[in-house]
C-alpha cells in the first residue's frame, strides 16, 4: 500500500502531462524558442552522430579531471540539450518538468561559455571546440564564446516569453 501512494504522488509531480503551456508574454517568444530548439537539435544530432570523436575533442580541452571529466561533461551536455527541448517546443508537461526543462536550456549556453573561457585561459591548441561534434568544425576561443552568448540570449528570451510558472492572483 505504501508503494502505491508513493507512485501516485510521483505521478502527480513528474508525469502529470495535463498542464498546457501558460499563456505567452510575447508572440515573438515562440519563434525565438523554436529557433533555439532547432539549434539545439542540430547540435545534439551532430554531437551524437560523432559522439566518440566529440568525447576526444573534450578530452583535448585538458579539463581538470582528465578523461573522466571530459566524458561526464560530454554526457551531461548532450542530456541537457535533449531535455531542454520539451520546454522550448511547448509540450504538455507538469509544472516541475517545465521548470527543469527551462533551467536545462539555460545550462547549455552556460556549459559552452565555461568551456570557451577554459579554452581561452588554458591556451589550448585544438581546431574544433565540438559545438557541432566533428560534423561542422567550429573555431574555439572568441567565436565559440560569442556563439554561447548568442544562444544564452535566445534561452533567456525564450524563458521570459514562455515563463512556466503562472503568477498568483492576489486578493485586494
Amino acid at each position: 500500500m505504501a508503494g502505491a501512494s508513493y507512485t501516485n504522488g510521483m505521478k502527480k509531480i513528474f508525469v502529470n502531462t495535463t498542464n498546457n503551456p501558460p499563456t505567452l508574454k510575447s508572440k515573438d517568444a515562440v519563434g525565438i524558442a523554436y529557433l533555439y530548439a532547432a539549434i539545439l537539435v542540430f547540435m545534439v544530432l551532430a554531437q551524437l552522430f560523432t559522439f566518440d570523436n566529440f568525447l576526444i575533442i573534450l578530452e583535448d580541452l585538458k579539463l581538470p579531471g582528465g578523461y573522466a571529466t571530459a566524458h561526464l561533461v560530454g554526457s551531461l551536455l548532450v542530456a541537457c540539450e535533449v531535455l531542454a527541448l520539451p520546454f522550448l517546443l511547448r509540450m504538455k508537461l507538469s509544472t516541475l518538468m517545465r521548470v527543469v526543462s527551462m533551467v536545462l536550456g539555460w545550462l547549455v549556453p552556460l556549459f559552452w561559455f565555461k568551456l570557451s573561457i577554459w579554452f581561452l585561459i588554458s591556451g589550448g591548441t585544438i581546431s574544433n571546440i565540438g559545438l557541432f561534434g566533428t560534423v561542422v568544425k567550429f573555431m574555439p576561443g572568441w567565436p565559440s564564446l560569442m556563439f554561447s552568448v548568442a544562444i544564452g540570449i535566445l534561452a533567456a528570451w525564450a524563458s521570459w516569453g514562455l515563463w512556466p510558472i503562472k503568477p498568483r492572483k492576489t486578493n485586494k
